[in-house]
């Protein structure tokens, strides 16, 4: 805590579901966080939720605008002059990548690119943590766990533009960043938590199947996946950006966050292990129209956070489930989510007290 306290931070996407979560954790360290991103994208949403401070002061600034407009995001980047810079900022979803492909390259490429050009003049700057993703991977179908040696590539735009995202960080690094401070991507799995709202997410879609009493249609109910809950990629991020800055030739440029393989399992598998929270319910239908091609198989290897960074998950796929349903069942009995959500973030920090 003593690391982050009065640290200025950069944090793109924050009022994205990861980035929400981000933020407030990132508040209870004692940061002073700037927030770069679009405004969330409908109702409800957790930074809406969230965005009350508890006293007058301790709120992050936030700046509107998107991440593709190089001006603004030059103009915010000098403004907050950050020590740490941590980029959420992304379009997230596969589905909505075959829709708008050009502008999930633009965001997820160009945007990055528009960050580190902006950063490249900061006089105080001790460390950049990219986000991209556990999708960033060539995937044959092998079905093993990945690991950060393993060829990049990805065939959906929006797997293929974190991967660039990763060789646009790559070439920033070496190009302009040689001598300065350091640069880092880290890739995480799908992770699930509350507040979670976004379109064509399993979880979301199952939170909206209770509400209309319908099951919920799955695209590939047999399709496995590194599950894993949000808090525990976000203890992974701040963990690299805290040793990258008081070790960083001893930490590697590229990490995954992944659960234990243990918990690797499928989407149907999800589905009824949080519908046994609500009585079996929504259960799931196989939808039946025609969808997009996407990995059966997805999982990752995180011996090198382990190895690098003592970085290990704390939650197993059931505590993880559990976590997310009591949110909203907290969330649909009226509480008040921010400290709901506080009072889950600090659970979680007495687990990363705790010895494996």
């Amino acid at each position: 805590m003593e690391f982050w306290r009065d640290r200025r931070v950069l944090l793109t996407g924050h009022t994205g579901f990861k980035g929400a979560w981000m933020s407030l954790w990132l508040e209870a360290l004692g940061a002073k966080v700037t927030g770069y991103a679009l405004a969330p994208a409908g109702e409800p949403n957790l930074w809406s939720m969230i965005d009350v401070p508890p006293h007058a002061g301790a709120a992050p600034r936030s700046v509107i605008a998107d991440i593709r407009d190089v001006r603004l995001v030059g103009d915010a980047v000098a403004r907050a002059d950050p020590q740490i810079v941590i980029h959420m900022a992304a379009q997230a979803l596969v589905r909505e990548s075959y829709r708008d492909p050009i502008g999930t390259y633009g965001t997820n490429v160009m945007g990055t690119a528009a960050l580190l050009q902006a950063c490249r003049p900061l006089p105080g700057l001790e460390c950049v943590v990219i986000v991209t993703s556990d999708k960033v991977y060539e995937n044959h179908g092998e079905g093993r766990a990945f690991e950060e040696s393993d060829r990049l590539g990805g065939h959906d735009p929006y797997s293929n533009s974190k991967s660039c995202a990763e060789l646009l960080t790559m070439s920033f690094r070496d190009s302009f960043f040689a001598d300065g401070p350091p640069l880092a991507t880290a890739r995480a799995g799908n992770v699930i938590g509350g507040g979670d709202w976004s379109d064509d997410r399993l979880i979301p879609d199952c939170v909206r199947a209770l509400k209309s009493g319908q099951p919920v249609n799955l695209r590939y109910p047999d399709a496995v996946r590194p599950w894993q809950h949000v808090l525990e990629p976000l203890s992974g991020y701040l963990t690299l950006a805290e040793r990258l800055v008081r070790a960083p030739q001893n930490t590697p440029r590229a990490v995954n966050f992944g659960p234990d393989p243990a918990s690797f399992c499928t989407v149907r598998e999800v589905v009824d292990a949080f519908g046994a929270r609500f009585k079996g319910r929504p259960g799931w239908v196989r939808d039946p129209s025609p969808q997009a091609p996407e990995a059966q198989a997805l999982t990752l290897s995180s011996a090198l956070a382990r190895q690098s960074l003592g970085w290990y998950p704390r939650l197993d796929i059931r505590e993880s489930l559990s976590w997310t349903a009591d949110w909203y069942l907290a969330h649909s009995a009226g509480e008040n989510m921010r400290v709901f959500s506080e009072a889950q973030i600090a659970r979680y920090r007495e687990l990363m007290n705790c010895s494996p």
